[in-house]
């Protein structure tokens, strides 16, 4: 089974997320999915929860590309490390688009039931991200601005 999950696990990432397949969520998604990520804001449970998370993402960054670079799998559980990147051209929860480049990594731990995803757990590089837009400053930089006045 864990070979499988792993399967679900990339298609997630390569058809859903990279190519923008939304439909495949309901095929892979249980109807209940819980989404844990603090980064992120809640869009509710199941299918059409990851579709607006992916929309949200893909709104903001057209060329949004998610690289596994990692997978471990052990009974129903599937940990994925990976990385992102992509160019900001759309709002993204009231950013404006900056059309600065992103690169970013994370970790997905994902827990199945009968063959189908039914709770995820995401750590990522949110505050790298807010940084890289120039959004939140660089802790260096403006520690380096503080000393030079």
């Amino acid at each position: 089974m864990s070979e499988q999950n792993k399967a679900v696990v990339r298609r997630t990432f390569e058809e859903l997320w990279n190519k923008g397949n939304l439909q495949l969520a309901n095929e892979l998604f249980s109807p209940n999915y819980a989404h844990h990520d603090p980064s992120t804001p809640d869009v509710g449970r199941g299918p059409e929860s990851e579709k607006k998370r992916a929309t949200l993402y893909r709104n903001a960054f057209p060329d949004l590309r998610l690289t596994v670079e990692d997978l471990v799998a052990e009974g129903e559980t599937v940990v994925a490390r990976w990385s992102c990147h992509g160019t900001h051209k759309g709002e993204l929860d009231g950013i404006a688009p900056t059309g600065k480049q992103i690169t970013i990594t994370g970790v997905t731990i994902v827990r199945f039931e009968n063959g189908k995803m039914v709770e995820g757990w995401v750590n990522w590089d949110a505050l790298g991200m807010m940084q890289q837009l120039g959004v939140v400053p660089e802790i260096a930089k403006a520690k380096a601005a503080v000393s030079s006045r």
